[in-house]
Formats: C-alpha cells, sequence, structure tokens
C-alpha cells in the first residue's frame, strides 16, 4: 500500500504541528510560571492563550474541510458557514454544515442528487 500525500494533507500535517507547538509552548509557560492552569481560565493568562489557540487551530481546520467536501459534494454556498461563523460562532457553523453534509450525502446516496 502506498501512501498519498495530497496538498489537504499536507495542510492539516501543519495545522497539526502549529497546534502542537503553541499550546505546548503556551501550556509550558503556564507549569514554569507556577500558575493555577484552570484558575486562569476564568483569570487570564497563558492557559488562556492555548484554549483560543487550540480553537484557532481547529476552526482553520475545519475551514479548510468546509471548502473541501463542500467542492467534492457540489454543496452551495459553503462560503456561508465561514462568514457566519464570524458572527455567531464556529461551534454553530461547523456543526450545521456536518448536518448539511449528511443530508447531502444522504441524497446523493437515494439518488436525488
Amino acid at each position: 500500500m502506498t501512501q498519498h500525500w495530497t496538498p489537504r494533507a499536507f495542510i492539516y500535517l501543519a495545522l497539526s504541528i502549529v497546534g502542537l507547538v503553541w499550546t505546548f509552548t503556551l501550556n509550558a509557560w503556564t507549569v514554569v510560571e507556577g500558575r493555577n492552569y484552570f484558575a486562569d481560565l476564568f483569570g487570564g493568562g497563558p492557559a488562556v492563550s492555548s484554549i483560543g489557540v487550540d480553537l484557532l487551530v481547529v476552526a482553520i481546520a475545519g475551514v479548510v474541510l468546509i471548502f473541501a467536501e463542500a467542492r467534492r459534494l457540489r454543496m452551495k454556498r459553503a462560503w456561508l458557514y465561514v462568514v457566519l461563523s464570524a458572527v455567531t460562532a464556529f461551534a454553530f457553523t461547523f456543526p450545521l454544515f456536518l448536518a448539511m453534509r449528511e443530508r447531502k450525502i444522504a441524497a446523493r446516496e437515494a439518488g436525488e442528487g
């Protein structure tokens, strides 16, 4: 079996490395300073930054997935999920996209789309 590295696979791998290095650095900073990680979640500090980076990297990977899957499945207006995430939350738009993706897949399997 050969391994196939697509450009998208490299994007996901790069995001994985950025996520690891950046969040590890911020978490290590929390430990080195002797800060209370859970207290910092509510009071600020590197722990909050770590979670922010974590969510940002996941959101970027999710946006790549949204555009790739929308193109593959010929879903219309994929950009709308990204725009809506800026005015609502990615926690809303990404699961919404996944729901619409599942509907599209089910319709294709039923021969409707």
